[in-house]
């Protein structure tokens, strides 16, 4: 995180104009300005450590997020390996329509799918303005609601998503002001580039379920910009947005059976399968078991796990150091492939995996498929065994560590809360440290106009800066 900068003059505030220090409308010499920072020089060391501070929990907080998606992403892998995952294989025999991956609940066959539409969001435009900085409207106040259901060719159905407020003032009243408070909102916005101005471009979630109203009160100019009525899109007289794309689910068929999905990902059309749609088209399906996957998975499986364990040496070294959860995670996760979990290090060995100094998974791959070709089932066992496998006790073991109570969840609340904290006093002392930097631009300032009046009948000195800070 870049430094806030408030221990700087420029951060004070508006120090030029009226509204800074009262009847002066002058700006500020740099002499002036020079006085103001030596004399608030000394509160450079309160300043330093809140933004010290900050920027350290906000590592630590990275560095939790980064923790648990390095969890999450080895146990998805691990959760396929389940059932007779560990021998199951799922192949399309098209290209360009779809990606599948097989989970041990996927039985054996070959199942036709034809791909009919991809799901996809809304994507809706304003009018074009020739700047993304211009104001738009007077600034009063324009509360914007949006709604999210279904819309229909001349109705729009609300759907059990709740509805969103924003709201729009002399603060944002830009292009760039409204895309930022749409985005604080959990909404996809941007300003884009088009033709000879710009516009700005909502985007919504994927699926028809996700279309959107939206409907504004308050300042006139922001209501015709932004406003969006499905029902009176095709009016004459409409105002506001215009839909380039509308949301839409995508529609598939497997075997013949319609199958109708908000996502690109179908986790329930193929029993045990993961099919990720990529484009319109037909194609085969086709799931086996064979134990020469075994050796595919095995492989793909220390694979995942060296990466995880690189990236917990990577935390360790940087943003997570000396970190309680990634130390527990490291040790528990450890345990496992030292035979801490009941599969035996030896047993591991006979199957050409073994566990290097640095704790990593090394892989021998003649000696992997020896072993599957003399006894396939045990290899398999030695992975996924109902729950007693290496697999299976990983994907347990991962559940517990990244659950609700878990110590990465309390430390992330933790930082969470001192990042609150420590943002609410950065903000109290920049309002402070305005506050002086204002009264002592104004004080210098007098004095300097003072003293090339010294000359002048009726002179009778600068006022002290204890009269201005009373």
């Amino acid at each position: 995180m870049a430094n806030s900068g408030i221990g700087s003059i420029g951060n004070y505030g508006n120090l030029t104009g009226t509204a800074a220090y009262g009847a002066n409308s002058s700006t500020p010499s740099a002499s002036v300005l020079a006085k103001v920072e030596r004399t608030l020089a000394g509160q450079a060391g309160s300043v330093a450590r809140l933004n010290t501070s900050l920027l350290r929990d906000q590592t630590k907080l990275s560095g939790l997020g980064q923790l648990q998606s390095a969890l999450t992403g080895f146990q998805s892998i691990a959760e396929r390996l389940a059932g007779s995952g560990l021998s199951t294989s799922a192949t399309s025999s098209g290209k360009g329509v779809l990606n599948v991956s097989a989970g041990g609940t996927a039985k054996p066959g070959t199942y036709a799918v034809e791909v009919k539409q991809l799901a996809q969001g809304q994507i809706l435009n304003s009018d074009k303005l020739a700047s993304a900085g211009s104001r738009i409207g007077t600034g009063s106040p324009a509360t914007i609601k949006v709604e999210f259901g279904v819309e229909g060719a001349d109705k729009f159905t609300p759907g059990k998503t709740a509805a969103k407020t924003i709201t729009i003032d002399s603060k944002n009243n830009t292009l760039d002001g409204i895309a930022a408070a749409f985005k604080d909102a959990g909404i996809d916005a941007s300003v884009v580039k088009s033709g000879t101005g710009y516009a700005l471009q909502i985007k919504g979630e994927n699926g028809e379920a996700a279309s959107m109203r939206i409907s504004v009160s308050g300042d006139a100019a922001v209501k015709s910009l932004v406003s969006y009525n499905p029902a009176a899109n095709n009016s004459p007289t409409a105002q506001g947005l215009t839909q380039a794309q509308a949301a839409q689910d995508a529609l598939a068929t497997v075997n013949g059976k319609e199958v109708k999905s908000a996502g690109n990902t179908l986790k329930d059309a193929i029993e045990g399968v993961s099919v990720t749609l990529t484009g319109s088209g037909k194609t085969d399906v086709t799931v086996s078991q064979d134990s020469a996957q075994i050796a595919q998975n095995v492989t793909s499986f220390v694979n995942a796990y060296n990466d995880l364990n690189n990236k917990l040496s990577a935390l360790q070294k940087g943003e997570l150091k000396s970190d309680l959860a990634l130390g527990q995670v490291s040790r528990e996760l450890n345990s496992l492939v030292q035979g801490g979990g009941g599969v035996s290090r030896t047993a591991l060995a006979a199957a050409g995996v073994t566990v290097d100094s640095s704790g990593k998974l090394v892989l021998d791959d003649k000696k992997l498929k020896s072993a599957i070709a003399a006894d396939s089932a045990g290899v398999a066992g030695l992975f996924t065994n109902q729950g007693k496998g290496l697999a299976d006790q990983f994907d347990a073991k991962i559940d517990v560590l990244t659950g609700k109570n878990s110590s990465i969840q309390r430390e992330a609340q933790q930082v969470s809360k001192d990042i609150g904290t420590l943002t609410a006093k950065k903000a109290d002392l920049a309002k402070a440290l305005t506050t002086q930097a204002n009264v002592l631009v104004a004080f210098y300032t007098q004095q300097e106009q003072a003293a090339a009046s010294e000359a002048l009948p009726g002179y009778t000195g600068a006022r002290s800066l204890f009269d201005f800070l009373a």
